[in-house]
């Protein structure tokens, strides 16, 4: 069997260039979007959230969730994030989604 460095990611780095981060904290949380070039200069984006949870000892550990979000779904994936958005904003002021 061959070994493989940890560091090394199968070469999954080599086509995962940085282009823009932004950080935005919100509470207990960060959000972390990060858009990332592929060798062929395609771009997609990445979502990460990241909360700090400490363990019984008191050491610090983090939490990550992270959603690939690709050039294709950019229209969709924001529509339905603005109409979601939207419907929370409504509910708080008192008017409920209609079924």
């Amino acid at each position: 069997m061959q070994d493989f460095d940890k560091n090394e990611n199968f070469g999954l780095n080599e086509d995962r260039e940085e282009v823009y981060s932004k950080a935005v904290k919100a509470g207990k949380r960060t959000y972390f979007m990060d858009v990332r070039a592929t060798r062929n200069n395609d771009y997609y984006l990445t979502i990460t959230e990241s909360k700090k949870r400490f363990d019984a000892d008191g050491n610090a550990n983090f939490d990550k969730h992270k959603i690939f979000l690709y050039k294709e779904d950019f229209e969709k994936f924001s529509e339905g994030l603005a109409e979601a958005i939207s419907v929370v904003r409504d509910a708080l002021n008192g008017k409920l989604p209609q079924d």
